[in-house]
């Protein structure tokens, strides 16, 4: 396989990579507010004991979730950033569908 075609490939494996953690760590965060509002609105209405105690440990399996997809999405853009940098290198791949679809998300999730 020529030096391209592993580049391109790697492309299109880390920028999906990336892309996947990034989806999942939004609706990580999604869920553990909607977790809180629901622990929240519980202990406002006086639940059982047992109840609240589940709702915590939801609440917090969801925040944990959110710290490790925020350090494996971290570790997957830096990856992909670190593939991009070398197709740059490139001439053939200056304007590559997949070159320009990886910078185009690093650019967005640059600026989140």
């Amino acid at each position: 396989m020529s030096e391209i075609a592993a580049l391109i490939r790697q492309l299109r494996i880390k920028s999906g990579a990336a892309k996947r953690l990034w989806k999942e760590n939004t609706l990580y965060r999604k869920d553990t507010v909607d977790l809180q509002l629901k622990l929240d609105k519980m202990i406002a209405d006086g639940a059982e004991e047992w109840d609240l105690k589940n709702a915590k440990r939801l609440v917090e399996e969801s925040q944990k979730m959110v710290i490790d997809t925020s350090v494996r999405m971290g570790r997957a853009v830096g990856e992909l950033r670190d593939v991009v940098i070398k197709a740059r290198t490139e001439p053939l791949l200056a304007e590559d569908n997949d070159l320009l679809s990886a910078e185009a998300f690093l650019e967005e999730e640059a600026a989140l």
